[in-house]
Parts: C-alpha cells; structure tokens; sequence
C-alpha cells in the first residue's frame, strides 16, 4: 500500500495543458480523414453552428453526422486511442510530456484495464454537469477529477531519480 506523501499528485492546470496537447494531437490524425470522407462542408456546418451559439442561440440544433464515418473517428478512434496510451504507457502523451502518468490510488501501481475504462466513461459524468467534475482537480487535496474518484486512480509525477511516483 502506497503512503499518501509518496505521490507529487498533479494539478489542474497541468493536467489542462496535457489535456489540450492530447486534444490538438487527435484532431492531427482526426480532422484529414473527415477532410477526405466528407469535404470541406462537413467543418462548415459545425461552425456555423458555433457561430449560432456564440451568438446567443444556446439551443440551436448540432449539425447531424455525415455518415458510418463521422461517430467512428469523431468518438470511437478517440476512446480506443486514449485507452491504448492508458493501458501501454499509462498516460497520453500530453501526460509524457509532463512527466505524469496514471496509477491507483490506493497502491500506486499501475492501474487494471478496468480501471482506466472506468475512468474514461467516468470523463463523461465529470463533465456533464458545466465541468464541474474537471475543475474537483483543482481543489481536492490528491488532485482527483470525478473520474480519478469514481475509478479508483490518481495522477502523479515520475520521480527525479526515473522511477515512478508511487
């Protein structure tokens, strides 16, 4: 069992920057595919939706997908390559690059691949709720998001001397 000062628990603001390298990255490989499948039109209609709700049209409708193509690269790809990084390296690469990476919070080893499913549909209810369940990290003391908690994980740094915290 881990004792509660072994972890360099990560913060918000870290896990944020990660969390936007991971997503510039994905819409890298996302974005040409859809490009090819679906032309130009596909990436006009979502924004002039933005547009919409930009404006002050909070309701107005999403543009409805394109095709077998659109909910495979725009939800599919993404899971399976989040949990691929998760289960091999235990983090993204947003989280290599800052040195962070995803263990159990009770023992701190790596967690089971229940776990890190559970944490990925766990994203889900952590962020229905206006984010609220994103934004836990920066107040709670282990630096856990709703889904770290509802999983059983928390984030840390690898230690200076190359091994893992925890």
């Amino acid at each position: 069992m881990a004792e509660a000062g072994e972890f360099r628990y990560v913060g918000f603001w870290a896990r944020a920057w990660a969390s936007l390298v991971d997503s510039v990255l994905l819409a890298m490989v996302i974005a040409p595919v859809l490009w090819v499948a679906y032309g130009w039109g596909y990436f006009d209609a979502y924004i002039g939706h933005y547009r919409q709700v930009l404006g002050g049209d909070l309701l107005a409708a999403a543009p409805a997908g394109r095709g077998p193509l659109d909910p495979l690269m725009t939800y599919g790809f993404p899971a399976i390559a989040i949990l691929a990084f998760w289960i091999c390296r235990a983090a993204t690469p947003g989280k290599m690059l800052i040195g962070a990476r995803i263990v159990d919070a009770v023992t701190g080893a790596p967690p089971t691949t229940t776990q890190l499913v559970g944490r990925y549909l766990g994203y889900f209810v952590s962020t229905i709720p206006l984010g609220l369940g994103l934004l836990w990290v920066a107040f709670d003391a282990r630096k856990q998001g709703w889904h770290d908690k509802l999983a059983g994980t928390v984030v840390v740094r690898a230690r200076r001397g190359g091994g893992a915290a925890g």
